[in-house]
């Protein structure tokens, strides 16, 4: 016999108010399953059956992003930890190096820029 689920409403309001409870400086999945004393994988797990429960994880990974954001912006965060959090948000550093190709056909264009003649009158 299956033993029975953590899932109940008292935990579903108790994930919800995680947000507003937060103790570590960004929040995170990792904390919420320390507060709701369950493993990663009963969180995602939950998350595919419990759009309720996706929402609020969806909540933590936006504010884990602005919150990284403002701090690294702000300089109240390591400009290193923030840049490798954001990378797992889809953002990263490209240099100019990484945009071309080794035969050259993915070069940066060349900018052209209009500039207004003077003319005699």
């Amino acid at each position: 016999m299956a033993r029975p689920t953590k899932y109940t409403p008292e935990l579903l309001d108790k994930a919800n108010t995680y947000l507003s409870t937060y103790s570590r400086l960004i929040p995170s999945h990792q904390d919420l399953c320390l507060k709701l004393d369950i493993s990663e994988s009963t969180l995602y797990d939950w998350a595919q059956k419990h759009d309720e429960f996706s929402e609020i994880l969806a909540k933590v990974k936006l504010t884990q992003f602005t919150v990284a954001m403002d701090g690294g912006l702000g300089g109240e965060l390591n400009a290193n930890l923030v840049k490798l959090l954001m990378g797992k948000h889809g953002l990263s550093e490209k240099s100019i190096v990484d945009q071309i190709s080794s035969d050259g056909s993915m070069a940066p264009k060349s900018k052209i820029e209009l500039v207004a003649k003077e003319f005699d009158v």
